[in-house]
């Protein structure tokens, strides 16, 4: 009988992980409950089962799972940790939380370099810089060859930098012959910034454009290749459009009022969010990612999805999205959403939410498209990794802004970063009068800072205003002379 039991058990377990592997999330889920439910012992389930509620952001219940693996005594439960750690900081917008995992994780194993890691990126955003460095020194120590350290470590530095060895450390780590792709892309964005702050512009511009094409190598196929055709054929379909229903939300729907900041990446969306962020009533959302994940899933293929939405759909969408932001931020009047390529989705936005205000943040097209290029974004941004190609991007996204702006021009205010650092108090002072916000300009002091910040300006934001960003493309006018061609070229309409 126990032989029975005992295969039976086998049989429930590896129909579960063969439906994880087939990346089936729901269904694996339901196949680990069903484990679960007669042999809940079973750490490793649970563990699995964590996992997956994660991908389904199942997140509360995932955090349960991994509670119950930690429970029934899981192997490497330093890994469990790191995992309710990420869900805590990066879904869930409790660093503090997130930080007691990391150090539970490191209290069993002080040597686990992923959660220095990871304890180093938290730190970073929540602007505790001789915290991060530290960890990142002793990563270092631990395991030279974690080049990830190093780059971290660099990119920590002011500038210019003072810390002579750091240029020969990069550049050293960059020959070395068993260098990975993904690293020599860090190292290299790292050695960009560094030359770029001691005013070495035509070096930092050869590091910036190798660190580039060691991004675009070290990604899968398909997300390292830009179509410029398939690109230019979604801003069409976007363009043509139709509007979709308004929702009818129901009583006690959570009265909280969604702010939308778009536009380009690196184009001051940040400074912009902690600039309203200063205000008492509002919270500084970051890049929330409600709207991409549901065009990619049920609204999918979107926008052509728009023609058959249902007032019902619509409906249950703006409740799920305003619920989200409620879990997120509890008692919250004004939410920012960042996430700035929903620049793409203001149809929806706007068929979602008839009500809402559009923050569309600009700068210098040249300084924009540069600042892109200088960053190490995600490969998903193809685009990014490529300056033609951010100027191909960059015409679309102006074309489709200026069909936004005829179709709802009054609620959407381009708020411009190189007016705001020349001007703060009445750039400022503009914005909030748009969104019916009251003005101070102790809100200039920006002290919503001290809250975590998870993008790439991350320590730019946390500095004075500065002009410093603003006409940075003059030092690389050589290296833009095609790109500034090609950016002043009329749109097509």
């Amino acid at each position: 009988m126990a032989d029975l039991t005992s295969n039976a058990r086998e049989a429930m377990v590896r129909e579960a992980q063969l439906l994880q592997r087939l990346e089936r999330v729901p269904e694996a889920i339901q196949a680990y409950e069903r484990v679960l439910a007669q042999w809940p012992e079973l750490a490793t389930c649970w563990y699995n089962l964590g996992v997956l509620q994660r991908k389904a952001r199942q997140l509360h219940a995932a955090l349960e799972s991994y509670g119950q693996a930690l429970a029934h005594g899981i192997s490497q439960p330093e890994e469990v940790h790191l995992n309710r750690g990420v869900i805590y900081a990066d879904y869930l917008r409790q660093d503090d939380a997130a930080e007691q995992e990391l150090l539970r994780s490191l209290a069993l194993n002080p040597n686990y370099v992923p959660a220095l890691l990871n304890l180093g990126n938290l730190y970073e955003d929540l602007g505790r810089r001789e915290e991060a460095r530290a960890l990142y020194e002793r990563i270092r120590a631990l395991d030279p060859r974690c080049l990830e350290a190093l780059a971290r470590y660099a990119n920590l530095q002011p500038l210019p930098c003072t810390e002579d060895r750091l240029r020969t450390d990069l550049e050293g780590a960059l020959k070395h012959p068993q260098i990975s792709l993904a690293d020599r892309a860090g190292l290299g964005f790292a050695l960009g910034r560094l030359l770029d702050g001691s005013a070495d512009y035509a070096d930092a511009f050869q590091a910036y454009t190798a660190a580039n094409r060691d991004s675009r190598a070290s990604a899968p196929a398909p997300l390292a290749h830009y179509d410029r055709q398939s690109h230019e054929s979604l801003i069409d379909r976007l363009m043509r459009g139709p509007d979709g229903p308004q929702p009818d939300l129901p009583a006690g729907t959570p009265a909280i009022t969604p702010i939308f900041i778009c536009g380009m990446f690196r184009s001051g969306s940040t400074l912009t969010e902690q600039l309203l962020a200063a205000h008492p009533r509002v919270s500084a959302g970051g890049e929330l990612d409600f709207l991409p994940r549901h065009v990619a899933g049920e609204l999918a293929p979107f926008p052509e999805s728009m023609a058959a939405l249902s007032k019902a759909q619509a409906t249950s969408l703006a409740c799920r999205y305003l619920d989200e932001l409620a879990l997120l931020f509890p008692g919250a009047a004004y939410v920012t959403d960042k996430r700035v390529d929903n620049f793409l989705y203001l149809g929806l936005i706007k068929s979602l939410f008839p009500e809402a205000k559009i923050v569309h943040t600009t700068r210098d097209p040249l300084d924009n498209c540069l600042s892109i290029f200088f960053q190490h974004l995600d490969q998903r941004m193809s685009y990014a990794l490529d300056l033609m190609d951010i100027g191909h991007y960059y015409r679309e996204y102006r074309r489709l802004m200026t069909h936004w702006g005829e179709r709802y021009g009054a609620d959407i205010f381009d708020f411009d970063y190189d007016t705001f650092v020349r001007a703060p108090a009445a750039t400022g002072a503009r914005l909030y009068s748009f969104l019916g916000l009251d003005w101070d300009e102790r809100y200039l002091t920006r002290p919503g800072t001290n809250r975590a910040v998870k993008s790439a300006s991350v320590w730019q934001v946390r500095e004075p205003l500065h002009e410093r960003s603003s006409g940075r493309a003059r030092h690389y006018t050589r290296e833009l002379t095609v790109l500034r061609d090609y950016l002043a070229a009329p749109l097509a309409r």
